[in-house]
């Protein structure tokens, strides 16, 4: 009988859980801040071993930054597009905590991509074709794709370029400290019409200019998707709004494990003390053992600023001491804006669900939401119309609302011409600055999920991880792996986890204190 898989890869990785009891010998109580991802998999993973799990987020909803919330006459709203690939194990083992079979995901066929370059030239590339299993995926993209002839290799930085195919994690995120996304592509020598299409929209898909962008984060990505897993670059979408089937779902499932939610309630402080630890809100305060900090980079900032712990008066250690300087220093990324337009008239039917952008000004990307999202499919079909949503990174903070919307919509129209002078019946507007910026500092110096005090841990898609994951990933495993941490210091059995393979195809480079030669000055 062949071993069981999380999905196709038989590369890849199991990382065993801590071993210990099945249940805590006495009763255990954590508050998790936070109802994202995140927050959502750390409360999973504690209540699943009978931890009484107090669950607090400000917003209505549960999600996060994966929310989705009603904005009348049966239409919703979310934060953005969102893809579920098929290398998110863990993820996608969350989900099937309140859906087994996942049939609240259906697939989206291909993932095509469209640039415009400065002399007007267009291209378009899909993933559709190539072969999901490296290096077959590698040498069917440079094969077939219109973006990276072949005449090209000719000025590929080879060494620069091996780096892609020789990772080994987590020693390949220090390898690049001090160098961005920027600076590695600069040194790769791909065409501008490949590293448009295929490179530069994974840095812009963590909302970041590839200039402050982590080039070892790049090159996790790019192994995690395409270099070093066999799952591919083709994802699944929900089949309707967030809420509806994977958050609201999700949180019965806890409430049927004991735990207790609290949405729509802010946490205003939080005191880690040598008896009870509390967490305070603002509808009361909540007694625990140890909290779970899952929030985004502003407010973990303000409440580990304002964290007390006890006795009261002491001087924190040394260490407590730089890991609340490295919490101060964590870093937004820069804003990101999402238009949804509920349109009079359709979106050609020869338009795919989702398009990734290059050269259309601020667009990076466009859904047509009624392609794979019931809700917008109902909305369409009773009014003739389309659901269509526009989606632009790493906006410049000194942008103009007027100004955003309308380029958007010129773009809009620009690629999808038969929508020039489709009048708009409805609109929603949203720009956020929540995200945090994984940029070029030392990666070993990067607060992550374990910090000083054993009664508080993090959890989040901006803390530091040894493993090539990313985005709605590393929020899932960071949770679980904060709840494993917690479990462990009780003598409590953990949670295995599964990442894509850790090292890629090549065998890296074993000099002591090596560096790649992208490394900036």
């Amino acid at each position: 009988m062949k071993s069981w898989r999380p999905g196709r890869d038989r590369r890849a990785v199991r990382h065993p859980g801590p071993s210990g009891l099945p249940r805590p010998a006495e009763v255990r109580r954590v508050v998790v801040v936070g109802g994202g991802i995140a927050g959502l998999a750390a409360a999973v993973a504690l209540a699943e071993r009978g931890v009484a799990v107090e669950l607090v987020e400000r917003r209505a909803q549960f999600g996060g930054r994966v929310r989705s919330w009603p904005v009348g006459d049966g239409r919703t709203m979310s934060r953005g597009f969102h893809a579920f690939f098929r290398q998110y194990y863990t993820l996608r083992a969350l989900l099937r905590r309140a859906d087994p079979e996942l049939s609240a995901l259906r697939p989206v066929t291909d993932y095509p991509l469209r640039a415009v370059f400065d002399d007007g030239t267009e291209l378009s590339d899909s993933f559709a074709a190539i072969p999901r299993t490296p290096p077959w995926s590698i040498l069917g993209f440079v094969a077939t794709s219109p973006s990276f002839p072949i005449r090209a290799l000719a000025g590929v930085d080879v060494p620069a370029a091996l780096r892609l195919v020789s990772t080994d994690f987590p020693r390949t995120f220090t390898e690049f400290d001090g160098c961005s996304a920027a600076d590695f592509l600069d040194r790769l020598g791909f065409p501008d019409t490949a590293r448009h299409l295929a490179l530069e929209v994974f840095a812009r898909s963590f909302f970041a200019d590839p200039r402050e962008f982590s080039a070892g984060e790049l090159v996790a990505m790019f192994h995690s998707y395409f270099t070093g897993s066999a799952e591919g670059l083709l994802f699944d979408v929900p089949v309707d709004d967030y809420d509806t089937v994977l958050w609201a779902p999700l949180a019965d499932h806890l409430v049927r494990l004991g735990a207790r939610l609290h949405p729509g309630v802010s946490v205003t402080g939080i005191e880690l003390g040598a008896g009870d630890s509390v967490v305070h809100t603002d509808t009361g305060s909540l007694p625990c053992d140890a909290v779970v900090l899952a929030t985004d980079p502003a407010t973990t900032r303000e409440l580990v600023a304002g964290l007390r712990r006890t006795p009261a008066g002491s001087e924190p250690d040394a260490a407590w001491q730089d890991w609340r300087q490295r919490i101060a220093g964590l870093r937004s990324a820069p804003p990101f804006a999402v238009h949804r337009l509920w349109l009079a008239d359709r979106v050609s039917g020869e338009r795919p669900a989702f398009l990734g952008t290059s050269g259309f000004g601020p667009l990076d990307n466009i859904s047509v939401l009624e392609r794979f999202e019931d809700t917008a499919r109902s909305w369409a079909e009773r009014t003739g119309g389309s659901v269509v949503e526009l989606h632009a990174y790493a906006v410049d903070r000194t942008y103009a609302e007027g100004g955003l919307r309308a380029d958007l919509r010129e773009q809009l129209d620009r690629v999808y011409p038969e929508l020039r002078g489709v009048a708009t019946v409805a609109e929603e507007w949203l720009v956020a600055d929540d995200c945090g910026l994984v940029g070029t500092e030392p990666w070993a110096e990067r607060p992550g999920v374990v910090t000083p005090d054993p009664r508080l841990v993090l959890a989040g898609d901006t803390l530091r991880c040894d493993w090539p994951v990313a985005l709605m990933e590393r929020a899932a495993v960071t949770g679980f792996q904060a709840a494993n941490r917690l479990l462990a210091g009780w003598q409590v059995a953990g949670h295995d986890l599964w990442t894509v393979p850790l090292r890629g195809l090549l065998p890296a480079s074993r000099r002591p204190g090596s560096q790649p030669s992208v490394r900036s000055a």
